[in-house]
């Protein structure tokens, strides 16, 4: 018995680290959370808690002391149990009654052998017949409370409830992911909503310049392959973010949202290739043709075809 809670206690002690590398975060990231009226309810609590477990050790000190003091003084009760095996065997192990004889094992054993070894059909111990009635107790309970009575929600309920949980958390993450574009990440979205809000967003804020068919007018032409600042849809999300200063071309970056700067931007690009009423002349250089083949020049008299699609 020794040398099993020994092997037990040293299992133990070998998990502890990795549970504690587990929990470390968790319950110092809750801890740092509390306020100071927490954090003194908390010391209260964890005080009170050590007294009763000190209390129950003394009881259990005192009942020893007490039951080794009335032994010594009437030896017939050195022969009785003490309490701990009084209730180990009532609540723990349970009597086991001895077999007489051959005919009376006989009797006990179980119905059924395996390679010859027999078991005497002993009684469950206390503790299982305990856990076994707690389930069944339980399960009536759960059943009466939830199908007779229609507390709580059910599992259909309960699934419902966490797909809902889960389609405010996506959002959240949408939220965060497109607040994060910038012109590093962005992207030409050719769905319908998004040129659409780009369109709207165009003709709203850069037709003025641009005019309504993108032909140009203060501003350059967007719809030959022609552009001053580089025709890709990182380059176009550049220039109406920060703008042109220099040029007129103011910076959109505090009044437009970076989808938005994003949807124009890939609305912008559709523009490439259509026939404006009065298009002004070409103006920069020639970078490409369509949106999804769009050439860039670089120093080295090479080019790079990006896909940004």
């Amino acid at each position: 018995m020794k040398k099993l809670f020994a092997i037990l206690t040293l299992m133990g002690l070998s998990g502890m680290p990795v549970f504690a590398q587990t929990a470390e975060s968790n319950w110092y990231t809750t801890l740092s959370g509390m306020d100071s009226s927490q954090l003194t309810l908390l010391i209260i609590l964890g005080v009170v808690l050590m007294v009763i477990v000190l209390l129950l050790i003394l009881m259990v000190y005192l009942m020893s002391f007490m039951a080794e003091v009335f032994k010594r003084e009437n030896p017939q009760l050195a022969n009785e149990p003490t309490w701990w095996e009084s209730f180990k065997e009532r609540f723990v192990t349970g009597k086991l009654d001895k077999v007489g004889g051959k005919e009376e094992e006989a009797k006990m054993m179980a119905d059924h052998s395996y390679d010859g070894i027999t078991e005497l059909d002993n009684f469950m111990p206390p503790w299982l017949q305990y856990v076994f009635i707690g389930t069944v107790g339980f399960a009536i309970i759960y059943f009466v409370n939830y199908s007779v009575l229609g507390n709580g929600p059910t599992g259909e309920e309960e699934y419902q409830e966490e797909l809902r949980i889960e389609a405010i958390a996506a959002e959240a993450r949408k939220a965060s992911l497109v607040a994060g574009i910038d012109e590093t990440s962005v992207i030409f979205d050719e769905s319908a909503a998004a040129l659409a809000s780009g369109k709207s967003i165009f003709e709203t804020n850069c037709a003025a310049c641009h005019a309504a068919d993108g032909g140009g007018g203060v501003g350059p032409n967007l719809t030959d392959e022609y552009w001053l600042h580089g025709g890709g849809i990182q380059d176009v999300f550049k220039v109406v973010k920060y703008g042109v200063v220099e040029k007129g071309m103011i910076p959109w970056q505090d009044q437009l949202s970076p989808e938005e700067i994003q949807q124009v931007s890939s609305y912008i690009l559709t523009l490439k290739g259509t026939s404006p009423a009065n298009p002004k002349e070409p103006q920069g250089e020639l970078v490409g043709s369509t949106p999804a083949e769009i050439v860039t020049p670089v120093t080295d008299s090479t080019t790079v075809i990006a896909s940004i699609k």
